[in-house]
């Protein structure tokens, strides 16, 4: 099969298209999927970055959707249009499935748009209701608003709750974007301290729920913007990991939760009981459209490394897919 396999050579990475990758071999709790389209994420340039790849696969991709064509499963048999995340080797054009991350791909939604919902509205999903716990009438502030997993996390909220939605982005198309898919209060952290405008907009309490990508840049406005038990989710370190000056009486004072996430490392086990719940709370949504992947650019397979390299620049509002099958 056609895949990108990653190799290096002097600590440098290759990225390769190869015509004659081995196909995957499955098991009987997993899927063979033709895959369409797969979906360039933050995780793919940090395997690349570290040599750290999922589950030691060559082949990188984390999400992808496709058609089944080897299937023991009654809930998707062959023929089946399904989505869905997977331990490595989605730049492919076949790649194995565990059944438990399997979703059925409604006919209303292509399969460029099947491979940009899992990792992203997966994340948001739990890092907003999991470890969130993101209440109906509480309030979220969601830094890189037109990132992926911040345009998956604005429409979460907007359609499960009534909480009141803060964001950050950098320009006003990406706000823009924001202000469309339901948020309340859009920020451009160029213009102005995000979090002078929370505590204006919310009286002085911040908000009950930070979904942060920065990280340490981030650190000291984040302690302001967010109120008393409030919950701050770190999902990425674009801002740095270093923290200078961290007084922990700051933390016992607000009686602040800390919590730092990655799901691409989680266990099958894990991530078929939210992928479960998800689905079941959201699969209407999808085919009604309510909810809708957000797609800014297509690549073809052999493009890959420019992809990379989109992404690298911040440039993009939504995801960037890989076309495997033109």
């Amino acid at each position: 099969m056609r895949a990108i396999e990653l190799s290096y050579k002097e600590n440098q990475p290759i990225l390769e298209l190869t015509k004659d990758a081995a196909l995957p071999e499955r098991t009987s709790n997993q899927l063979l999927i033709k895959v369409e389209a797969a979906a360039i994420n933050r995780t793919d340039l940090v395997a690349i970055d570290t040599g750290k790849l999922p589950k030691g696969n060559t082949i990188l991709g984390v999400e992808v959707s496709g058609t089944v064509v080897e299937s023991d499963s009654d809930a998707f048999p062959c023929g089946s249009r399904v989505m869905g995340l997977v331990n490595g080797g989605g730049y492919a054009e076949y790649a194995v499935m565990s059944l438990g991350n399997a979703m059925l791909l409604s006919d209303q939604l292509t399969f460029v748009e099947g491979a940009a919902i899992p990792e992203v509205f997966l994340t948001a999903y739990q890092t907003l209701f999991w470890l969130g716990e993101l209440g109906p009438n509480q309030s979220v502030l969601i830094h890189a608003g037109a990132s992926g997993v911040g345009s998956a996390a604005i429409q979460l909220v907007k359609q499960l709750t009534s909480a009141k939605i803060f964001v950050t982005a950098g320009s006003a198309d990406k706000l823009e974007l924001c202000r469309s898919l339901g948020a309340d209060v859009v920020i451009n952290y160029h213009d102005e301290d995000f979090s002078k405008r929370v505590l204006t907009e919310t009286a002085g309490q911040g908000v009950d729920v930070i979904l942060d990508f920065i990280g340490a840049s981030y650190w000291e406005k984040n302690l302001a913007s967010i109120a008393y038990d409030g919950r701050l989710i770190l999902i990425g370190i674009l801002g740095g990991t270093i923290i200078k000056e961290l007084n922990l009486m700051d933390l016992l004072e607000k009686r602040i939760a800390i919590k730092g996430t990655l799901l691409t490392p989680r266990s099958d086990s894990y991530k078929a009981k939210l992928t479960k719940e998800f689905s079941d709370k959201t699969t209407s949504l999808f085919e009604t459209g309510y909810l809708k992947p957000v797609v800014d650019t297509v690549f073809s397979l052999e493009d890959v490394e420019n992809a990379h390299q989109y992404m690298r620049s911040n440039k993009n509002k939504g995801k960037i897919i890989l076309k495997i099958n033109d």
